[in-house]
């Protein structure tokens, strides 16, 4: 295990192999948007977020979960990495059919923040069948809200490998995609209890807190 030499964004670094472009940027404070990432769950690349470009590769390439190589040469802004991912967000947006305006905890979802960053407008992009999904609230430790579900799978990681408990799984195909408990059994208590990990691991709030949503709500009184 030794060091090798890269170069992002027109400065070259050294940096120890193995490791990914996002690690590599991360330790270098260049700053790469992700929203299915974290750092204590296996990446997965499924939201494309943190696309960037690398010289000679056919395609964008996830930061993620791509592993540097000697003399790689990477921009993490450049105009066609910039667009692509405002086109992402975009479509982010499109299916992520939550009254996010109306929602105090609105604040806090992930993806109305990089849309904000990226200056993304209102998505261009319209389905005929917009998805919909009534919010559980029976749960006294998660609230469950899948109309604001971007389907980055980190509910289901943290709830596997942090949690060890391995209640939530991905249902149905396509469009019709969507996180479940069971056989699409609502999120009971007898279910999800305590561990709170899932919640705490969601980008948009699809899954949140209903305490952390009370000491909000009285602090904005």
């Amino acid at each position: 295990m030794g060091n090798i030499t890269v170069t992002i964004n027109g400065t070259e670094i050294s940096v120890p192999d193995p490791m990914t472009i996002l690690e590599a940027a991360t330790q270098n404070n260049i700053d790469i948007p992700t929203l299915c990432h974290q750092p204590d769950l296996t990446p997965n690349g499924v939201c494309r977020i943190c696309v960037v470009e690398v010289e000679g590769a056919r395609t964008l390439v996830a930061a993620c979960h791509t592993p540097l190589t000697d003399g790689m040469v990477i921009h993490t802004r450049s105009p066609k990495v910039l667009s692509v991912r405002k086109t992402i967000v975009e479509l982010l947006l499109t299916a992520h059919t939550g009254t996010c305006v109306n929602d105090v905890n609105a604040a806090n979802c992930a993806l109305h923040k990089l849309a904000s960053d990226l200056e993304v407008g209102e998505p261009r992009f319209h389905v005929q069948k917009p998805r919909f999904y009534a919010p559980e609230e029976s749960n006294p430790y998660v609230t469950r809200d899948l109309s604001k579900c971007i389907l980055c799978f980190k509910c289901v990681k943290a709830c596997d490998e942090i949690a060890g408990k391995g209640v939530l799984s991905v249902g149905y195909r396509g469009f019709e995609s969507k996180i479940i408990t069971g056989c699409d059994d609502a999120l009971t208590h007898d279910i999800c209890k305590d561990c709170i990990v899932c919640a705490d691991a969601c980008p948009t709030g699809a899954l949140s807190r209903p305490d952390l949503l009370d000491k909000k709500q009285k602090g904005a009184v």
